[in-house]
C-alpha cells in the first residue's frame, strides 16, 4: 500500500499488505507493459523518506541505473523494463 507519492519525480513509498516491509517504488516499462519495480527500504529509510521525499532522490537515481538491485523485492523477468 503506498503511504506517499512523488509526481514530480515519479516513485513512491509504502509497506507491503501480505510481508509488512517497506519499499519504494519506481514506474518501469517494457516492450508488452507498464509496471513497478519495488526495493526494500529499512524502516528508518521509510520514516526518513516520509517526512521529506526528496532524501529519497539519491536511492531513487540509483534505482533507475540499476546499481540497487540487491534491494530488489521481485527478481526481475528475462525482459525487464526499463525505468520511465
Amino acid at each position: 500500500m503506498n503511504i506517499a507519492v512523488s509526481r514530480d519525480h515519479r516513485f513512491s513509498i509504502g509497506v507491503e499488505r501480505d510481508g509488512g516491509r517497506f519499499y519504494l517504488s519506481i514506474p518501469v516499462s517494457n516492450r508488452l507493459v507498464d509496471y513497478e519495480e519495488h526495493y526494500e527500504i529499512s524502516p528508518a529509510e521509510f520514516e526518513l523518506y516520509r517526512q521529506d521525499l526528496s532524501a529519497a532522490l539519491p536511492l531513487i537515481n540509483l534505482c533507475r541505473r540499476r546499481q540497487a538491485d540487491d534491494r530488489l523485492i521481485t527478481p526481475p523477468g528475462e525482459d525487464r523494463g526499463v525505468a520511465t
